[in-house]
């Protein structure tokens, strides 16, 4: 086989798939549209499934947002006073960590409001990743 032949089985696969383009078809099947039914955030929740829906919006979770960490001997932290810096494991910008009952869940920057701190989340953890890190 030469290369002309490749470029020639090339152009001819080109030339039938538009052709089955401009029939409407592919490999001389006929294409039908599916008629498929509109999905609606709307379905009523039964009363039980409501009941077990409360039962879990009810349980409490500790939410916490973690600037950085340090590791220090006892003998360091005993001599630590007012006044005394501790260097974390990041630098200045970096997003902090949000985690829920110690799992991180998503990143986050430091915001206030009304003279409050809040933090403003710029990063959520998928739920895929979140499990991978489970394990």
């Amino acid at each position: 086989m030469s290369e002309n032949d490749g470029m020639d089985d090339w152009a001819e696969a080109m030339a039938e798939q538009a052709d089955a383009e401009e029939n409407g078809s592919e490999n001389g099947d006929d294409v039908q549209v599916a008629e498929l039914d509109e999905l609606t955030d709307d379905a009523p929740i039964t009363q039980e499934e409501k009941k077990k829906l409360d039962t879990i919006l009810d349980i409490p979770v500790t939410i916490s947002m973690e600037v950085g960490r340090s590791q220090i001997s006892i003998r360091n932290l005993l001599q630590l006073n007012q006044g005394s810096v501790v260097e974390l494991d990041r630098v200045a910008g970096e997003p902090l960590d949000v985690l829920v009952n110690g799992t991180l869940i998503a990143h986050g920057e430091v915001v206030v409001v009304n003279d409050k701190f809040g933090i403003r989340l710029t990063d959520v953890i998928s739920q895929i990743e979140r499990i991978k890190k489970l394990r």
